[in-house]
């Protein structure tokens, strides 16, 4: 049987979850005001990134007295200064629903040692918050990147918990509203919605997270470059752009264009709508699909970033060969790179809906999808 391509391609088949897509119109001459050969810690460098953490600040919304840092080690960096920095004071709950919640928790159970308190939920599912008990510290991720499940609202955060909330928000930061009361460790990568590069992370501090830092020392010792305090105070200069280590200016001026590209559209808001309209444009196609369908059990938790999906039709013979024969096919066509499910998570396609991305290339990858679906179908026979 032959089966007809689509005439239309995405213009831009950039769908990665990460490094994702660069901003519409991205050209390399627009780094050209990046301070390349010269020190961080110059009046040009400190300024440039006091810039970056201004510009978080006002487009996120983050509150003037919550800390902004420029860290190490992307969003992983983050979270681990976060855990190692932190966690040991209260009893613990870790709470996991892919595989770098996963991750969390094999930190902090075999590596720091602590005896937490450890709620897991399939891929597709988040775990019952209600069920949650805040008066420990409680380490989640808000939006799961490898499972395509989110946190809808931080309602159900108490406002008066006891312990410290300490969020991986990697591929939710600039996408999703997040209630800064409910959050007291927020981490992030800007190599996510807002398409920059790889390395850098950016941790952000509730006073309460300060006060923590302040009055307690973990038993365990803490490498250089987990270090957020000094003498028994926090290290203010890492929240004004004095970085724990040397960054890429490249990468920090990649950050400050993708910033200003942010707020041209609205900020805040501009990014949201643009992240839904793509992930709407897949739940449109997909709705009177019967061979496919969004990995997301209940829709109120689907992502608008990391949008996954399954095949469910009958005659695949085998799941996992056939997700990766779909992708490989995707890539050969040049209409989607990077699209095939993440490694531990059930086979399907992962497609990355941010803000980056357009909708109209969301919306031209969709026949494409069923035209790879109903040649591998084809193949099978």
């Amino acid at each position: 049987m032959t089966i007809a391509a689509p005439a239309l391609r995405p213009a831009n088949p950039r769908f990665s979850s990460g490094p994702c897509a660069k901003i519409p119109g991205f050209q390399l001459a627009m780094l050209a005001d990046a301070p390349l050969g010269r020190s961080h810690r110059a009046t040009v460098g400190k300024n440039k990134l006091k810039e970056a953490i201004d510009l978080t600040r006002e487009i996120l919304g983050v509150p003037a007295d919550y800390r902004i840092g420029i860290v190490p080690a992307s969003d992983t960096g983050a979270v681990e200064m976060a855990l190692w920095s932190l966690l040991g004071a209260r009893p613990v709950e870790m709470l996991a629903w892919e595989s770098f919640g996963e991750g969390w928790v094999t930190d902090v159970v075999k590596q720091l040692k602590l005896d937490a308190t450890v709620r897991k939920a399939p891929y597709g599912e988040i775990v019952d918050f209600t069920q949650v008990d805040f008066n420990k510290d409680v380490v989640f991720t808000w939006n799961g990147t490898t499972s395509g499940v989110r946190l809808p609202n931080a309602d159900v955060i108490p406002a008066d918990r006891e312990g410290l909330t300490i969020c991986d928000a990697t591929s939710a930061a600039f996408a999703m509203e997040m209630d800064w009361s409910k959050l007291d460790v927020t981490t992030f990568s800007w190599q996510k919605v807002l398409g920059g590069e790889g390395g850098h992370g950016v941790l952000i501090l509730s006073p309460r997270a300060v006060e923590r830092l302040e009055n307690y020392t973990p038993a365990w010792p803490l490498p250089k470059i987990f270090r957020l305090t000094s003498k028994g105070k926090i290290s203010e200069g890492i929240f004004v752009g004095e970085t724990i280590n040397t960054p890429s200016m490249l990468c920090v001026e990649d950050y400050l264009v993708a910033l200003k590209w942010a707020q041209n559209l609205g900020g805040l808001k501009g990014l949201i709508a643009r992240s839904e309209a793509n992930a709407d444009a897949v739940k449109t196609f997909i709705a009177d699909k019967p061979w496919i369908a969004n990995l997301a059990v209940d829709p109120a938790t689907a992502s608008c970033t990391s949008v996954c999906l399954k095949f469910t039709d009958a005659r695949i013979k085998d799941a996992a060969a056939f997700a990766k024969a779909v992708a490989k096919r995707l890539e050969k066509e040049g209409v989607a790179l990077d699209a095939g499910a993440y490694r531990d998570a059930p086979a399907g396609l992962r497609l990355w809906c941010g803000a980056t991305v357009e909708q109209s290339d969301v919306a031209a990858l969709m026949p494409w999808i069923e035209y790879a679906f109903e040649a591998e179908i084809a193949a099978q026979a």
